[in-house]
């Protein structure tokens, strides 16, 4: 695949992002397009060697190992390289709905297992997929395909996350007739409202590919909430009254909170009350109720959301942003209980950190350190917060566990707290309404690769399913449940 000798001839590149100076002034995309050439050379890098574990997408010491849709990577790289264009669009549409999302905002894991990596540079994976996408939009190639046959069954997504955006695409494509139920203003789920739209633009992006859903029969109700309660709307009993299947797809949506001394201050909010705020108001072109202008703000958590909480602060004009983690520093390469073709735990400094160290001169994470309580003032809001380090040592179980450090107690100016901790599975109404059975961890339980619930004729998919995860596992999950629904309906399935 690619050039025999590329991965020899040519270096790892990737195209240069807009400047942090220049793009923290506005809340455009932050990527840019390599030129063609480029691009091919890059492809041209994809080694003939003979196991790609690229596209094995297995679950690794529990971390993903290769791309969980099984792209079909060496084959769109050598497609690239060749310059056939269209072809590998069609390649990539093979495995993945949505590759102008995850060649965005997936973390590639893909090239965290390239072979090419053992030795040199893993092949630019997810520039190429993002490429390949964009430059189909460019041409017109991604046009509306709605089925050629009804089969007159009805079918209710609940959430239009990527699971739900993959389960009812892939539905509607063995001709059910779906209904996709969100309860927010707009749909998407996470790719709408969990995701800021330098990262992942709404409207040029994630609305033109659910336009395109609706073009192809699918029909989007918003501001549907489901359940029992005061200020729900849609009644769970019309999924078992009134469709022939149902995937819930609500996503594990309930936030790890931190209850210390403080927390019920203003100024302490959740990292996705944040975001969400943030995108509304860029979106209706307001400001977001939720601002860090002029604020010394504070981020509790690492990884993606955390990350976002720092660059959408700084959009704001924060006075300065402190990202505070629990866990050690990441060595710059791979250890030896990390070996390849596992996710490689090392430094990572995404564009967040990036444009905190252009904007304050250094980057703004802070590691083994944990925050014990939020100061506030005579009116009740967060002035700052008293962190203390932490290191961490086995307990009589032979558990990691972290223990303060005497002695190591700081006050750290804060009038915006950011709590970024990951989240603890889907909320829990929708799940008591329908008595469906939860596993250990509150997740709805459902096998993986079969999705079916304790009702027959609901499904269950994404990380209500899994526990919080990637948006790539959500798009694997809703494939694998819309095939499932399929046989189910029909005693057959031919959805991959």
């Amino acid at each position: 695949m690619g050039k025999p000798t590329g991965f020899i001839e040519y270096l790892r590149e990737l195209p240069v992002d807009r400047s942090p100076t220049e793009r923290v002034r506005d809340w455009k995309e932050f990527h840019h397009h390599m030129d063609e050439k480029k691009l091919r050379q890059q492809g041209a890098r994809c080694m003939d060697c003979g196991v790609p574990f690229c596209h094995t997408g297995k679950l690794i010491s529990g971390m993903a190992s290769g791309c969980p849709i099984n792209n079909l990577i060496p084959e769109w790289n050598d497609l690239v390289y060749r310059g056939h264009w269209h072809e590998a669009l069609d390649r990539l549409h093979k495995t993945n709905n949505f590759p102008e999302f995850t060649g965005r905002v997936c973390p590639a894991p893909c090239e965290g297992s390239c072979v090419l990596g053992i030795t040199n540079p893993p092949v630019t994976i997810k520039n190429i997929e993002a490429s390949i996408i964009d430059h189909g939009w460019d041409e017109g190639w991604v046009t509306p395909e709605p089925p050629t046959v009804r089969t007159g069954k009805k079918v209710a997504v609940v959430g239009s996350g990527p699971a739900g955006l993959s389960a009812a695409a892939q539905l509607n494509k063995a001709g059910h007739t779906v209904t996709v139920f969100e309860r927010a203003d707009r749909p998407g789920g996470l790719l709408m409202y969990g995701i800021p739209n330098m990262k992942l633009d709404k409207k040029e992006v994630v609305l033109r590919r659910i336009k395109l859903l609706e073009q192809e029969g699918v029909k989007f109700v918003c501001n549907a909430s489901v359940g029992s309660g005061e200020k729900d709307n849609v009644e769970p009993q019309i999924f078992l009254k009134e469709y022939d299947a149902t995937v819930l797809c609500t996503g594990a949506t309930q936030p790890r909170d931190l209850p210390i001394e403080g927390r019920s201050l203003k100024g302490v909010h959740f990292a996705m009350e944040f975001l969400t705020a943030n995108t509304k108001a860029v979106l209706s072109d307001a400001t977001s109720p939720i601002h860090a202008k002029d604020k010394h703000v504070v981020v509790i958590g690492g990884g993606d959301t955390g990350t976002d909480c720092v660059g959408t602060s700084i959009r704001h004009g924060c006075k300065s942003v402190i990202q505070i983690e629990i866990l050690p520093k990441p060595p710059l390469e791979r250890q030896a209980d990390n070996p390849w073709p596992e996710w490689p735990k090392t430094l990572k400094v995404d564009y967040g950190q990036e444009e905190a160290a252009a904007r304050y001169g250094a980057d703004p994470r802070i590691y083994l350190t944990t925050v014990k309580k939020f100061v506030g003032d005579a009116a009740g809001n967060v002035q700052s917060l008293v962190t203390v380090e932490i290191k961490w040592e086995k307990n009589e179980k032979g558990q990691f566990i972290p223990k303060e450090q005497p002695g190591t107690e700081k006050t750290i100016p804060a009038q915006l707290v950011l709590l970024a901790m990951g989240f603890l599975g889907p909320e829990q109404a929708i799940l008591k309404d329908l008595k469906l059975e939860t596993d250990p961890r509150s997740n709805i339980k459902a096998e993986h690769e079969k999705y079916r619930t304790s009702i027959p004729n609901i499904f269950a998919a994404g990380d209500c399913r899994r526990g919080q995860s990637l948006v790539v596992w959500a798009i694997n999950e809703g494939r694998g449940a819309a095939r499932e629904v399929d046989r189910f309906l029909m005693g057959t399935t031919d959805l991959p």
